[in-house]
């Protein structure tokens, strides 16, 4: 355990009790195969140190092929966890705990493992096969290069086969519920609840129970390995975080689930049903699987046979009445492009999710990246404006998916939000919101005729406009009397008829972009504590969390740096470019090559300067508060 992570330390009443040592923070690791269920081992820590109440931040990392071979580097899967007795934001720089279930995983991740740390080894993996199969000439644990660690060698999978013996599993039967031992083994170590994980078991297994019960008594028997091994002399509570959440009842979420959650939260408040037409891509697919358990809330989902179906069908549902959505990622928008400018033309809500990933092309599928900035604002032929707003935190995309559908009901545009990799599967508490928090959505359909001809003929105008919003009326086609007509083809101002005039097209280009620029957005608040700052520090998206870490620490280090985060990317809040000249310097960190850098560069003529990583990882805390420190020392 590194000194940063050791609290004040207790003994026991007891003379031969284990010692209990209380921490403020730890960040665990558990590393294998994705055969291994690392991440069903993580999810379930996390879900009980939250039912504990700890502030908790998750960091899943996926291989990126979808069936690598076992053992091998490429193979390797972790969950990390940072969980804590305060306000957290980060999963953590560096893991004080590492769970390797075998030498690649070991090897995949010792590099992230500061000096002192626990290593907990499933030393039945280390065969001189496995070993060879990533470059290992000999074993780690008898070479001495793991001197410098706190090194536990485990028989997981010896172990767990014993305390299996009784359900008559075949060997490589009980050894799957290894991770279960290895589970009830840290939360032994670190006192978590059980009995959440044990009616999870239950309920996950619950037309085989005979497999629950064996995974059942394989965390049992983790937890009281722990509770008797010499080896394990010590360990550690993590109070709960009274102080750092507003009275209320939270969860642990993800950012998927967040987004699921507020899109249905979305369509009930507008009062309209909810149509998702999307097809699987990672990381997206997760917001489809939700979705699609939800039909008792009106919510329709349609898994299309590719991208360009998945939104037209949701263009089709906006046009129909309905709160159309479609989910992909990168690729996908590339392939969406050209149904968003109809939706553009068209002016029909429709709200379009990226979860972004690793690009170009199919890139970097499980890794996060935020480098789909520039193709939301500008990736679609002719002028085609639309919103652009980017969630900062798991729990927060629960709040984008509101902000996004109003925009969206309230301007009758396609809205484009920016999650990526990072937020969708990591997970932080979310306060469950009362409903009478939640904002009134509700839609004003057009009844009657809007317009009267020449000749005293009432007639329903599709393109007359509400003169504060530039909103188009939104008739449900069927309406007597307001039949209309629509398409991609330029239309005639207010009549909707086709018009190839110039005049008329330059208006109605300037027109769309008016409504966009006009869109409604709150004014960028600025932390600059002491107001002394001469360096602002801009992000936006999921850089949020390794941000704010970092200006903690430079400001803990006696220096001042202000901060500010954009939500809203498209049209900019109105005071932005009041707030970019307040400061000497301004710094942008990006999981990209300086893309809203590059856009402040051009609107403000401000000389941002792009701080960049794009290795498929969020940002670690330590490394951005160096970077700032050097824009302070050298501003």
């Amino acid at each position: 355990m590194t000194t940063s992570a050791i609290g004040e330390q207790r003994g026991s009443e007891d003379a031969g009790a284990k010692e209990v040592r209380r921490l403020d923070r730890v960040i665990i690791r558990f590393a294998g195969d994705s055969g291994d269920g690392m991440q069903l081992t993580g999810d379930r820590f996390t879900s009980e140190t939250a039912s504990f109440g700890n502030d908790l931040s998750t960091l899943p990392n996926f291989p990126a092929e979808i069936r690598a071979p076992a053992g091998t580097l490429p193979g390797v899967s972790s969950f990390q966890l940072h969980f804590a007795d305060h306000d957290i934001l980060t999963p953590g720089d560096a893991p004080n705990v590492l769970v390797a279930m075998n030498p690649a995983a070991l090897k995949a991740n010792i590099g992230d493992v500061p000096r002192g740390a626990e290593i907990i080894v499933n030393t039945d993996e280390f065969t001189k096969r496995a070993l060879a199969k990533v470059g290992y000439e000999q074993s780690p644990l008898d070479d001495g290069s793991l001197d410098g660690y706190s090194v536990h060698p485990v028989p997981l999978g010896t172990l767990t086969v014993e305390a299996l013996k009784e359900f008559g599993l075949s060997r490589k039967d009980a050894d799957r519920s290894k991770n279960m031992f290895a589970l009830g083994l840290l939360s032994w170590m670190y006192h978590r609840p059980t009995e959440g994980t044990e009616t999870f078991l239950r309920q996950k297994f619950a037309k085989k129970p005979d497999i629950a019960e064996a995974n059942v008594a394989a965390f049992r028997a983790g937890w009281n390995f722990g509770e008797t091994t010499e080896d394990f002399a010590v360990s550690y509570e993590v109070a709960p975080a009274a102080k750092a959440f507003p009275p209320g009842t939270y969860r642990s979420i993800s950012g998927n689930l967040a987004l699921s959650y507020g899109l249905i939260a979305a369509a009930r408040q507008a009062d309209l049903p909810l149509f998702l037409g999307s097809y699987p891509i990672t990381p997206a697919s997760d917001i489809l699987h939700e979705l699609s358990k939800h039909k008792n809330f009106g919510v329709r989902t349609f898994q299309a046979e590719d991208e360009i179906a998945g939104i037209g069908a949701a263009l089709g549902a906006a046009f129909g009445g309905s709160l159309g959505v479609t989910t992909t990622s990168g690729p996908g928008i590339a392939l969406k492009s050209e149904t968003i400018g109809l939706a553009v033309s068209l002016e029909l809500p429709l709200l379009v999710i990226d979860i972004q990933r690793g690009g170009p092309s199919t890139g970097l599928p499980t890794k996060t990246e935020q480098a789909d900035l520039l193709q939301a604002m500008y990736g679609r032929n002719g002028e085609a404006p639309v919103p652009v707003i980017a969630p900062a935190t798991p729990a927060d995309c629960f709040t984008a998916a509101l902000d996004a559908a109003r925009m969206a009901l309230t301007y009758r545009t396609p809205v484009l939000l920016l999650s990526d990799g990072y937020l969708a599967n990591g997970s932080e508490p979310w306060r469950i919101p009362e409903t009478d928090e939640l904002p009134d959505l509700r839609v004003q359909f057009a009844t009657q005729p809007n317009h009267t001809l020449d000749d005293g003929t009432e007639t329903f105008w599709p393109y007359k406009r509400d003169p504060e919003t530039l909103a188009r009326p939104w008739a449900i086609p069927g309406t007597p009397g307001l039949e209309h007509r629509i398409g991609g083809i330029e239309k005639a101002d207010g009549s909707g008829n086709i018009s190839y005039d110039p005049a008329n097209h330059d208006f109605m280009v300037r027109t769309r972009q008016a409504k966009i620029d006009g869109i409604e957005v709150p004014d960028l608040e600025v932390d600059d504590p002491e107001g002394a700052a001469k360096v602002l520090v801009l992000g936006w998206g999921s850089t949020y969390g390794p941000i704010t870490a970092a200006v903690r620490r430079v400001r803990k280090d006696g220096q001042a740096v202000a901060q500010a985060h954009l939500r809203y990317v498209n049209p900019f809040p109105r005071n932005l470019e009041e707030v970019l000249k307040r400061y000497d310097k301004v710094v942008i960190p990006e999981m990209n090559l300086g893309q809203l850098a590059s856009l402040i560069r051009a609107r403000y003529l401000v000389d941002a300067h792009s701080y960049n990583q794009v290795n498929g990882m969020p940002f670690k805390a330590e490394q951005l508060a160096t970077a700032l420190k050097e824009a302070i020392d050298h501003g």
